[in-house]
């Protein structure tokens, strides 16, 4: 394999599956080498298919939720010796039901991952890139964020973080060369809903969820756009987002309960 050390190097976190597998692909079709980095072995698979477009892939199998994982996916960032030109903050994970009968690690343990893991990386990824005067970050948040989140409180709370991380990032650090973008898709058809125990609600089983390569087709063209935010996919997940930022919350949270509400 071709070692590429003149290339562009983009960290893709959450990259075993769905929209960060997606991300990954875009990076290496658009001249990137990169490094993927998901907790499960999938990873590897991920690796090998993605090398066969000449560019170099590497593997971090590692649990995000802890700050070991983060360090160690850092020290394997560092170790390719190339200029970090991108990072995908990407990896998140739900969970789903009435929040007292939630185990409090999983609720916990999404914490860690969404939020921890997502203000670590960016630290360590934005003291790189300031220095050398360019860079850009793409922060998966998610529609969710602009509204409460019933039966699923605790992510809709973790991608509201991300998302208003990413727009206060994207204000300090003007003029700096590096750009931040928030990401915010609707429903997509990956894998998240069978995880977070979601796919008895009736946004579990909408049948017209967006294309993870679709979404991360216009995430990563916002991102190099240099763009604040994008919400990627249908015309229904704009009009969701803009119709969940304007509306009160006493009546968004009953609506949205309809579709995240566990099936009796």
């Amino acid at each position: 394999m071709d070692s590429h050390t003149d290339a562009p190097l983009a960290l893709v976190t959450g990259a075993s599956t769905g929209i960060g597998r997606a991300l990954a692909r875009q990076f290496v079709d658009h001249g990137f080498d990169v490094v993927v980095v998901a907790e499960e072995d999938r990873i590897h698979d991920v690796a090998r298919e993605l090398e066969s477009s000449g560019r170099r892939v590497v593997p971090v199998l590692a649990d995000l939720r802890t700050p070991g994982g983060v360090n160690s996916t850092w020290a394997a960032v560092d170790a390719v010796g190339a200029r970090l030109e991108a990072v995908a903050l990407n990896a998140g994970v739900g969970v789903s039901g009435r929040f007292d009968q939630i185990p409090l690690q999983d609720d916990l343990g999404l914490i860690d991952l969404n939020v921890r893991s997502t203000v670590h990386l960016a630290k360590l990824a934005t003291r790189v890139m300031v220095p050398a005067g360019r860079g850009r970050v793409l922060i998966t948040s998610s529609i969710a964020a602009v509204a409460p989140g019933p039966f699923q409180a605790t992510y809709a709370a973790s991608k509201a973080f991300v998302h208003s991380f990413a727009e206060g990032l994207r204000r300090d650090l003007r003029d700096t060369g590096v750009t931040v973008t928030s990401m915010m898709p609707g429903p997509t058809d990956t894998e998240f809903f069978a995880r977070a125990d979601m796919e008895d609600t009736r946004l579990g089983q909408m049948k017209d969820k967006d294309d993870p390569e679709t979404v991360a087709k216009e995430g990563f063209e916002a991102m190099m756009a240099g763009r604040s935010s994008v919400v990627p996919g249908s015309f229904k997940n704009r009009l969701q987002a803009e119709i969940g930022t304007h509306l009160p919350d006493a009546l968004a949270t009953p609506l949205l309960a309809r579709l995240t509400k566990p099936r009796d």
